[in-house]
């Protein structure tokens, strides 16, 4: 018995070895250097790099933006939730689509719409030329926050929506019969069982601000705002080199996202109500007046036109505008730009093809690993299987930066072992590192839904676990293997702070060469890459969509 056991055990060791090998290692380097200088401990150089001026008003700049990007998509999301879930406007399922835009849109690029349509001369001040001096009240702090806020409101939309939707209506008729205004009921009853999946929302929301850089790096630095991310990033690229003041910067923001994530276990074990039972609940529609009802649509109309409407439209119409200095000029619009990067613009042609590339292969490679994971940690009953399943996950919990800076100096150290530094290849294996937990997850999810009574069954029936495993397991799991699949090559495809550390040397992808456009002066190039990037994410997840609804319906 124990022999068999541990031949079941054997994949999970072997793959517990390959995970620790490609995650734990450069998680454990970024701590290694921050503490270690020529093989000794030494705690001074972390020390002096966390009291330097600089780096504590940077720690401060990115606690302030955290929480001032938690509260403004709180207001623009609650009003937003409670129409989709509370009144008639649920019955629109358009919306779900339409407020997911802005989430899925790379934050880079529509931050570059927005600079190009609030900035001196920009598109806003050509269409309505007395916005002119608008640009000084964009380019601050709240201007920062707005356009970070614009990307992660859909989340928090979603996060209030679903809760919403799961509070059954007889609670605040409860209150209203008891005498409780509607102010009161919001007040005693509804806000209250809102509050555990807000929190979690809302703390999520927090650490995404913190690990994001595409957008400090496009906006932030124009306005001089610095943050945990473009300081790693400045650190780790810009002359003079300090891998310890990034790793020690890396070690801060590792620590306050791990406090973050217990703060969430905590809330969702300590401050969650069980709203959904066996018992039937109702919810009924809040009737609303003629003028609740025109305001709720230009409350939508209005948030979609900024959410959506500006950035798209910059990006759109800059990709077509022929000379800059005409600005929106009629006749000088073109199609040019978009001709030039399938032509003469090698570079380009380049870009997108190393990023498709690197999408194809990391998701395929993400699809295999995380299946075989998903495969070893059930099949295993040793205790092993859940530290081996939590390793595979990691990566979702901290910064994506963050591991990428680990790898820099983990296969850096290794190189005269394995000289994957400074290749394609060392590109390949932080993607799949940074994109493995989507594979896992779904797979996971795919893996809840099939009763064991079946594996049970094609035993009883003689089959072997090969067999088993190709005629019964994969087929009921595919639909989750392809959904990850989907997913990370969609990130993958337009990765931005990965490219822009380890990409070797004159080798640019999709998001790299948008953003070498933009700073460079060939703004229409770049953002009719942008455009083909948004299109190119787009479609492969609508082919996503409709695979995943053909076969709910087969």
């Amino acid at each position: 018995m124990k022999q068999t056991n541990r031949k079941a055990d054997l994949p999970l060791l072997l793959l517990a070895v390959v995970l620790i090998f490609l995650i734990v290692c450069p998680v454990g380097m970024i701590f290694a250097k921050a503490v270690m200088q020529n093989g000794r401990l030494d705690f001074s150089p972390a020390v002096q790099t966390l009291l330097n001026p600089e780096n504590a008003h940077m720690i401060g700049n990115s606690l302030l933006l955290g929480v001032l990007v938690v509260l403004l998509p709180t207001l623009i999301a609650a009003p937003l939730a409670y129409l989709f879930s509370r009144t008639k406007f649920a019955r629109y399922r358009v919306f779900d689509i339409l407020f997911m835009i802005p989430f899925m849109t790379p934050p880079y690029i529509a931050s570059m719409g927005w600079i190009l349509f609030m900035q001196k001369k920009g598109l806003l001040q050509q269409l309505i030329p007395a916005a002119a001096g608008c640009e000084k009240i964009f380019f601050t702090l709240g201007g920062l926050v707005l356009v970070m806020s614009l990307h992660v409101f859909p989340f928090m939309l979603t996060m209030l929506k679903n809760a919403m939707l799961n509070i059954p209506s007889s609670l605040e008729e409860a209150g209203a019969v008891f005498g409780a205004g509607f102010s009161a009921r919001m007040r005693k009853i509804f806000l209250p069982l809102l509050s555990g999946n807000y929190a979690i929302g809302a703390l999520l929301v927090f650490v995404k601000t913190l690990s994001e850089y595409g957008t400090p790096s496009t906006l932030g630095k124009r306005i001089g705002f610095e943050v945990f991310t473009t300081e790693i990033h400045r650190h780790a690229t810009v002359a003079p080199i300090d891998f310890g003041s990034s790793a020690t910067l890396s070690s801060v923001l590792v620590g306050i996202c791990l406090c973050m994530w217990m703060l969430q276990n905590y809330i969702t074990t300590r401050k969650s109500y069980n709203l959904v039972s066996g018992k039937g609940a109702r919810r009924v529609e809040q009737s609303m007046g003629k003028g609740a009802t025109v305001a709720a649509w230009a409350y939508i109309v209005l948030v979609l036109l900024i959410a959506v409407g500006v950035p798209y439209f910059s990006v759109i119409s800059t990709s077509l505008i022929n000379l800059r200095g005409y600005g929106l000029a009629p006749g000088n619009f073109t199609i040019a730009h978009y001709v030039e990067l399938f032509t003469e613009n090698e570079k380009g042609l380049s870009a997108l093809k190393n990023s498709v590339f690197l999408a194809v292969t990391s998701a395929t490679i993400c699809a295999v690993l995380g299946t075989l994971l998903v495969l070893a940690v059930r099949k295993s009953h040793s205790k092993l299987r859940k530290v081996v399943e939590a390793i595979g996950l990691l990566p979702e919990m901290l910064p994506g930066i963050v591991l990428v800076i680990g790898i820099m100096l983990f296969w850096n150290q290794i190189y005269n072992i394995l000289p994957l530094y400074n290749t394609i290849g060392i590109m390949v294996l932080a993607y799949v590192v940074l994109f493995l937990p989507y594979t896992v997850q779904y797979v996971t999810s795919s893996f809840t839904q099939i009763s064991d009574s079946l594996m049970a069954a094609g035993q009883v029936f003689g089959g072997s676990p090969v067999y088993i495993l190709r005629r019964i397991t994969l087929p009921l799991i595919r639909q989750g293997i392809a959904t990850g699949w989907m997913m990370t090559f969609i990130i993958a495809f337009r990765e931005l702070v990965t490219a822009s550390l380890i990409a070797p040397p004159n080798t640019l992808v999709v998001s790299t060469f948008i953003v070498r456009e933009f700073e460079q002066g060939s703004v229409s190039v770049g953002m009719a890459m942008a455009v083909l990037c948004v299109l190119f994410s787009t479609t492969a997840l609508l082919i996503l969509n409709t695979v995943i609804d053909h076969r709910k319906v087969h």
